[in-house]
């Protein structure tokens, strides 16, 4: 059995490769299937948002001795009937309730309930509220960095590798890797919240860390396209993602190791509750981004330059090449 250097040295020349561009007809459809099924998810599950983007009212309860979730579900019912109640376990001793937006009079009778419910002084209970309008402005501002993000992920790509069609290719990987993540916080019922949104920011910084890494690798590579390196353009780029498929690897292990370790132990098993967001966003975004990048941006990557005049004509040229070089073997 080979060993991981025996296995990564045998793809950087060559010698084991994987149709990432061969076969990209087939990932695109993968992707697309992905992409549409993650974008009609909120059709038939809409999506969860938090109390930061819809507004409504919060309770915090501390120095409780059993945090019992039901107890305060049970006790705005008995005040509110109806109301959507969220209970979140923080810590060993207090517990956070979101609810609908309350009315004064309705704030301090469910202040009330909840001190009863878990044996505390009123003092122990503490209000806010959040207004319709604040969660439309963190709605808007979280939309405006997204929008500036990608914009100056463009510009920067479009810069660096001197051509604007792989900043299209690592946009549309981006979207690929956002579109995807955000389905899967509607199909498991996990609320967008503010934490979440730095989450979906941080996987789109890895995930253009990681094309950019591949990326360019395939400019060196094509750099030498032609009779002299006896490559096709998509044999070129094709390489170039193989030669970098241990790093791609390494660096997913690496990056969701941590936080799935956050998500699963911290999170779900511990209970740390507060940590889910921004973990679960961070967790599945990582290894989405690296599918993305070898799959969907290095190969539509390709697809988008191998119709160029110049390229079609030397990917002729060394196809006639190696047909001749066959033919007097």
């Amino acid at each position: 059995m080979r060993s991981m250097n025996e296995f990564g040295n045998d793809l950087y020349t060559g010698k084991t490769s994987f149709p990432f561009v061969g076969r990209r007809r087939l990932w695109f459809i993968i992707a697309a299937v992905l992409v549409i099924g993650a974008a009609l998810v909120p059709v038939f599950r809409p999506i969860q948002f938090s109390i930061e983007f819809t507004g409504g009212s919060q309770f915090t309860v501390s120095g409780v001795t059993a945090p019992d979730q039901t107890l305060a579900t049970t006790a705005v019912q008995s005040v509110v009937p109806g109301s959507t109640t969220k209970v979140t376990t923080i810590g060993d001793d207090a517990v956070r309730v979101q609810t609908d937006q309350m009315t004064d009079a309705e704030t301090r009778e469910v202040t009330t309930a909840l001190a009863e419910a878990y044996d505390v002084a009123e003092s122990k209970v503490s209000s806010s509220f959040i207004g319709p309008s604040w969660g439309q402005d963190v709605t808007r501002q979280s939309l405006w960095g997204l929008a500036i993000f990608l914009a100056l992920t463009f510009l920067i790509l479009a810069i660096y590798f001197r051509t604007w069609k792989m900043s299209v290719a690592a946009i549309i990987g981006l979207v690929d890797v956002l579109v995807i993540t955000v389905g899967v916080y509607a199909v498991f019922g996990f609320e967008i919240s503010p934490a979440a949104v730095i989450g979906f920011l941080t996987i789109l910084s890895y995930s253009l860390y990681d094309t950019t890494v591949v990326f360019d690798k395939v400019r060196e590579n094509t750099r030498e396209d032609g009779e002299k390196s006896g490559r096709t353009f998509g044999e070129s780029v094709n390489l170039a993602v193989n030669q970098t498929l241990v790093r791609s690897i390494n660096t997913t292990v690496v990056a969701a190791l941590p936080t799935g370790a956050i998500l699963f132990i911290g999170a779900l098993w511990l209970g740390a509750q507060t940590l889910t967001d921004i973990s679960l966003s961070i967790f599945v975004g990582t290894i989405v981004a690296a599918y993305s990048t070898l799959f969907v941006a290095a190969p539509l990557f390709s697809l988008m330059r191998e119709n160029e005049p110049d390229i079609k004509e030397r990917d002729a040229r060394v196809l006639a090449a190696r047909e001749k070089a066959l033919a007097t073997a």
